[in-house]
This record gives C-alpha cells, structure tokens and sequence, in this order.
C-alpha cells in the first residue's frame, strides 16, 4: 500500500522512441489524418449544398461525418504533437478530458451506426410510413439520445479510471494515446470491478448496437428478395453497401479490441490494433460512402 501514489502527470510512450522512425510517423500519420478530414468534410458539403441529397439518409450521415472529424481528432492531435516535440507528458486532466473525449465519440459512432441502419431499413421495408417514422423531429431526437447515452455509459467510467492510484509516479504508459487499458495494467489495486464494469459497457455499445444492424439487415435482405426486378434490387442493395462495409470495418475491428473478459493483455498488440481502429478504419469511411454511393458520385 506505502508503494501506491495519486499521479498528475502521465508519460505517454507513443509507437516508438528513435527519433527518425517518429519523424517518418508524423508524416505519414499527418497524411493520413488530413485525409480523413477532408474526406469527411466533403461528404458533409456536398450533404449540405446539393439538394438531392437531404433526405433523413444524409441527415444522419452528415452528422456522422462531423462526429468522425472530431473523434479522430482527440487521439491524433495529441498524438502528432508529441511525435513533433517529443513532449510524452500529459497533465491529469488533460489525461482525463481525452481519454473521455475519445470514448464519448467513440460510443456515439456506434449509436449512430445503429441509427442509420435502422434508417435503411424504413425506406425499404416500410416506404409507406417513412415520411411518418422518420420525419424531422425524430431524427434530431435520435441524435440527441446517441449523445446522452454516450454520456451516461462513459462519463462514470472514465472518473473511476483516471483516479485510480498506480505504483509509483511518473510510470510510463505504453501507448500513443490515453486509454484505459494501460491504467488499469498499472494500477497497484484490484481492479476487477471496473473490468467488469468496462466489459459491460462495452456489451452494450458493440454487441448492443450490432444486435440493431444484424436485425435491420436481416430485414432488408428478406425485403430485397421478394423485389421483382434485378434492377429494383440493385438499387435497393446499393443504398445500403456502403453502411454495410463501414459496419464490416468498425465492429471487427472494435469487438476484437475491447470486447475480452481481462484488460490486461500485450500492450504492443493493443497498440496495433487501436492504431487499426482509430486511425485506419477512420481514413477508409468517407471515401467508402462516396465511392459506393451513385447520389454522392
């Protein structure tokens, strides 16, 4: 117990310590960043500017897309800051505002996820009462309850992490952004409960929401097959691809991640994978919506 201490600054240890494999990293990571942004800002321009383009669909897609440029954002700016100074230390509360920025968006993307699925399936399956289900009203309240219940899953979790006490100050954490894994695989206390608490929260966010996509899906495909026409069911499958390999990339990515029993697991690995899923799967989104999608082309 005489070993455990309250710390209020961490060491971020980031992907590598040599100075020229940081210099390639920002580079490259600064590249990739930039086209995430601007591929997401297309997509919301064009969402906003052309008037075939607003219907409920591109409502919740734009405000995916501005929800992506933000949550790419928390992780990666801190992240190329450190790669051009080589400055690893963050503050307590700067450790706490990211890492509640980071899983606050993070769970929001996959509400919305669920959102817009569930926004395929009424065209499709109920085109009569779309207009009726869908209407303006009920899509901004939609969003607002991706954000509240974002709030309320994460918002206690995050404290409960960030204040537990770890085995001497000044420890460094083996990961280039702030995350709750490599807290918990410094802290000195048992933290079993708050695993268990985490492992909960994230069957509710990722199989939850999944549970969402699966059933909508499964609707729409039975719908499509009873479509006379070769060409009424390409049409009806194209509105839908893109979401579908969005879903593809996000939850494997994210399930193979977060979704385990102990926390405690190899930091390199985890790295990896959470470079996969904040990073890269990110850059693909945009460019997977325009690419498959002939109103946006």
């Amino acid at each position: 117990m005489k070993n455990q201490t309250i710390v209020v600054e961490f060491i971020i240890v980031g992907l590598s310590n040599k100075h020229h494999v940081n210099i390639i990293l920002f580079a490259v990571l600064s590249v990739v960043f930039l086209l995430t942004v601007i591929g997401n800002i297309i997509v919301v321009t064009l969402s906003l500017v052309d008037h075939h383009l607003q219907s409920t669909m591109y409502f919740f897609l734009r405000n995916f897309s501005l929800l992506e440029i933000s949550f790419t954002s928390v992780p990666m700016q801190r992240f190329l800051y450190s790669l051009l100074t080589e400055r690893k230390f963050i503050p307590l509360p700067g450790y706490f505002l990211q890492l509640l920025g980071f899983f606050l968006q993070g769970t929001c993307v996959f509400f919305h996820v669920a959102i817009m699925s569930f926004d395929r399936y009424v065209p499709i399956c109920r085109p009569l009462s779309y207009g009726t289900i869908m209407n303006g009203r009920v899509c901004f309240q939609l969003v607002l309850g991706c954000w509240v219940m974002s709030f309320l899953l994460v918002f206690p979790l995050t404290f409960m992490v960030v204040l537990l006490p770890v085995c001497g100050p000044n420890k460094p954490l083996n990961h280039f952004y702030c995350d709750t894994v490599p807290l918990l695989q410094l802290s000195c206390v048992d933290t079993e409960h708050i695993e268990a608490m985490l492992l909960v929260a994230a069957v509710v966010v990722l199989p939850g929401t999944l549970t969402v996509t699966i059933i909508s899906y499964g609707c729409i495909i039975c719908t499509i097959i009873w479509i006379p026409s070769t060409r009424g069911r390409k049409k009806a499958f194209s509105t839908c691809s893109a979401h579908l390999t969005v879903v593809v990339i996000l939850y494997s990515s994210a399930i193979f991640r977060y979704i385990r029993p102990g926390q405690r697991g190899t930091q390199d690995f985890d790295k990896v994978v959470s470079l996969v899923f904040c990073v890269v799967a990110q850059l693909f989104k945009p460019y997977i919506y325009a690419l498959h999608n002939e109103q946006v082309k």
